[in-house]
């Protein structure tokens, strides 16, 4: 009886034990290759000052970055190319808050300018740009202007 339960056991443990979660905004650094398998793209690492940068060139031809502090966190992302990245995907837990206050979907620019997240994103088919950041998680001497 007590190898019976084992199989049942297992499951519930899968389903209810957290797994790693993408590098998305707010997320830590060490899965960021979860966002590059997730979107099958290639990535770059470049040390920034007091962050690393890491690039997802995606097969579309979009061009994703992700800003990781030194503490470990993504505090920001950017894109920029022919089509919008998979923006659930990048933006993790605060992809509700975009949606949110973005409301309607529209082809106009998206400026959110909320007290823990700000999001400015823009373009037409074939040239979409944006970046998002979670203003309390910037390093010390790392302005908006930095993000691109």
């Amino acid at each position: 009886m007590g190898l019976g339960l084992w199989p049942a056991s297992f499951a519930l443990a899968m389903l209810v034990l957290p797994l790693p979660a993408p590098a998305a905004l707010g997320g830590k650094a060490a899965s960021v290759q979860a966002d590059q398998l997730h979107m099958n793209g290639t990535l770059r690492t470049a040390a920034v000052g007091q962050y690393t940068q890491y690039e997802i060139q995606l097969p579309s031809g979009t061009l994703v970055r992700e800003y990781v502090s030194s503490a470990g966190v993504v505090f920001a992302i950017a894109w920029e190319g022919p089509s919008l990245p998979d923006l659930r995907q990048v933006l993790g837990a605060y992809f509700a808050q975009y949606v949110e206050a973005a409301g309607t979907p529209g082809s106009g620019p998206r400026i959110i300018q909320q007290p823990g997240f700000v999001m400015h994103s823009g373009g037409h088919m074939r040239a979409f740009f944006g970046k998002a950041f979670i203003p309390q998680l910037l390093p010390q001497g790392v302005s908006p202007d930095d993000i691109h």
